[in-house]
């Protein structure tokens, strides 16, 4: 049998490439097209998408006239690719067009784009890298004079933030946190050339912060509370006045700074400052220091009893130049008395838990009821009953009385001058209840004074029934 020529070889060859090409086109769109097979012994195919990464390859830049496709370059979607079977060479270029319904149509895959610009202008794949690397870092592409102009632009319609800054410091305008003004006024109190005005007005305006129960704390943190308390030993007494003022707003309703401060001989300094010489105004801040410690805290109270805190409060209320006072100092006993009555009687309750027995058992070590009696507050508080001219010092003190009225009833029972001071208050609240009901009212303001005269008549008649049970319990 005679061996087939070249011209039969090379159309055997051909076949099989058009056979391939077509099974790759049944299995569905997106994968390249073929074309019929040529006169000119090559094979051409119409490629749908580029061979390869095309950020890794050089790209081909196709013409009308067949040109060699070298290897690694990355040939445009619609070209038309072959191989030279005479060269053996991959060739390609651009589809041609074919006028007509005949003309066919291409593959495309996802949403159909513009028209690829293949100029000589148009940008590669290396300038795309880098014009999206800069893109990333939020620069915009232009030219240097762009980039300038864009910048004046911005130079003059903004200022500067520190320009900016500068201004608002000018007008004390920078904000501080509530610690940062607490420490500005601690360096302002602390500091060697500040004048006695200058700490008398750094203390005032501590006061106004440390009300806060977290000031009041951040306060003791950075070592403040214990400067305060330093300034109730000062030789001014204005210091002292305000210092202490300070610590009483700071230990108000704070359990975390009355330990601090109880620890730190503040209960001390304060009875100091009551038992002895010193001016009304230190004597009033000084007892509004000792009743925020003293509140709700059993362990400041047993300390206050041992160290002769009643007898330092006895001399206070008794003495003539501290007598405004001395209701002040019954209603903090008042305070204290029903402090310890109300835990005993919560933890007397059928279901109690932990915590309330814990805090009865701590208020039953403090023997306030004893030290009461014992010290003379019995006949004190009876006898400031009748040195007070108005409504309100009479109630507190009669307030107190009926709380103590249950450990004083023997001397008070022998007590001729508490019982007719109750009789003659009797008698004026009556007459002050009988009064208000009887009032005339006016047809025009009728019922606004209705509304006044009941909420008036009900504070004597409950004035007048306060007055009326401590008779009934003294008979």
């Amino acid at each position: 049998m005679t061996p087939p020529g070249p011209a039969a070889l090379r159309l055997t060859l051909a076949l099989c490439l058009l056979t391939v090409a077509r099974s790759h086109a049944d299995h569905g769109p997106g994968l390249p097209e073929e074309e019929e097979e040529r006169g000119d012994d090559t094979a051409t195919v119409t490629t749908g998408e580029d061979e390869g990464d095309p950020e890794d390859l050089e790209v081909f830049y196709p013409t009308r006239q067949w040109q060699p496709l070298l290897p690694g370059r990355a040939v445009p979607a619609g070209s038309h690719v072959r191989l030279n079977l005479q060269t053996g060479e991959r060739e390609a270029k651009l589809q041609d067009e074919e006028p007509g319904p005949h003309r066919p149509k291409e593959r495309r895959q996802g949403p159909r784009l513009g028209k690829m610009d293949l100029g000589p202008g148009a940008y590669t794949s290396q300038d795309l890298k880098h014009a999206l690397a800069r893109f990333k870092e939020g620069l915009e592409l232009g030219t240097p004079k762009d980039d300038q102009a864009r910048r004046a632009e911005v130079r003059r319609r903004f200022r500067p933030i520190e320009e900016l800054k500068r201004e608002f410091e000018a007008l004390n305008l920078h904000l501080e946190t509530d610690l940062q003004i607490m420490v500005r006024l601690i360096d302002k109190f602390n500091s060697s050339g500040a004048t006695l005005g200058d700490k008398v007005a750094a203390l005032k305006d501590l006061e106004y912060y440390v009300h806060q129960v977290d000031n009041a704390r951040d306060l003791l943190t950075f070592g403040g509370l214990q400067l305060v308390m330093g300034e109730l030993n000062s030789t001014e007494p204005v210091l002292k006045e305000h210092a202490a003022f300070v610590l009483g707003a700071a230990l108000s309703s704070n359990p975390k700074v009355q330990v601090e401060a109880i620890e730190g001989g503040a209960l001390q300094k304060l009875l100091l400052l009551l038992a002895t010489e010193q001016p009304l105004a230190v004597k009033k801040k000084a007892l509004f220091a000792l009743s925020s410690l003293l509140r709700h805290f059993p362990h400041a109270q047993l300390r206050f009893l041992k160290l002769g805190g009643l007898q330092a409060l006895r001399n206070l209320a008794r003495d003539e130049a501290t007598r405004v006072l001395a209701v002040r100092v019954v209603t903090l006993l008042h305070d204290l008395l029903a402090e310890k009555l109300s835990a005993e009687e919560e933890a007397s309750a059928s279901e109690v838990g932990a915590e309330a027995r814990e805090k009865a058992a701590q208020y039953a070590r403090v023997p306030l009821v004893a030290g009461l009696v014992e010290q003379g507050w019995c006949a004190v508080v009876a006898g400031l009953l009748g040195r007070q001219p108005d409504h309100d010092p009479r109630e507190k003190v009669l307030r107190a009385l009926g709380l103590l009225l249950d450990f004083c009833r023997d001397a008070y029972r022998h007590d001729s001058g508490l019982g007719a001071t109750l009789a003659r208050l009797r008698d004026e609240y009556s007459r002050l209840a009988a009064r208000e009901r009887r009032r005339d009212r006016r047809d025009g303001d009728r019922e606004v004074e209705e509304e006044e005269e009941e909420e008036e008549a009900g504070y004597f008649q409950e004035m007048l029934s306060t007055i009326r049970l401590l008779l009934r319990r003294l008979d």
